[in-house]
């Protein structure tokens, strides 16, 4: 089980400070959104470029934005590892993921609460990571959407009959209890903002989700 701890729910003031607390995390997740997509605004590509040189931890950088194609360079360049679209934002998600790969830059496709594993089914075989957002992306501290767990246990049975070798990602409630659900349903990577950043041993925190 991978743990990546959600920026968005650090302290903005001190961020580098922050993600010093969650070093033993193998991925930072970076939420950034703009507004449109979800209605909320967050970060761009100078603060992953100013965090990048104090953390080794793999920049897992999350897309929640409009037109992700014109943004992908700009991202790379600060220092994304792998960078996640949301399928619902664009027209051509096959030319994109190639586009993330010949940019030597992982490519992760995750799908909103109502959009059915069917519309990125086209794109598993060549995709790194797949994130179910098990709340409405936008806001952090949301509670954890059930249905979720349906959508991870199709993927998980995808991955194996199939051969295929992306990461389940599951962001939005995480807690010990939605932990185990997410893990025993096929998850291997989750996102958890809230329950970590507001914990005062950081550390002993994210140890209760490596279940």
């Amino acid at each position: 089980m991978l743990l990546a701890p959600s920026i968005l729910s650090a302290d903005f003031s001190q961020l580098k400070e922050d993600i010093e607390t969650v070093r033993e995390a193998e991925w930072l997740h970076i939420d950034v959104m703009d507004g449109h997509f979800v209605p909320n605004l967050t970060i761009g590509p100078l603060v992953v470029k100013a965090l990048r040189p104090h953390s080794e931890q793999v920049f897992d950088t999350h897309l929640m934005i409009t037109h992700p194609e014109a943004y992908i360079d700009a991202f790379i360049e600060a220092g994304s590892d792998q960078i996640t679209f949301h399928i619902e934002t664009v027209d051509n998600a096959e030319a994109l993921i190639d586009a993330l790969h010949e940019k030597g830059v992982k490519a992760g496709i995750s799908i909103k609460p109502a959009t059915d594993i069917a519309a990125i089914e086209p794109y598993l075989h060549k995709l790194d990571l797949v994130l179910v957002m098990s709340v409405e992306p936008g806001f952090g501290g949301q509670a954890f959407m059930p249905a979720s767990l349906d959508k991870i246990r199709q993927l998980a049975h995808i991955k194996e009959a199939k051969g295929y070798d992306f990461a389940i990602v599951v962001d939005g409630g995480i807690n010990q209890e939605t932990a185990k659900l997410c893990t025993e349903a096929g998850a291997n990577v989750l996102v958890a903002g809230s329950y970590i950043f507001k914990a005062k041993d950081r550390a002993k925190q994210m140890d209760t989700l490596r279940v």
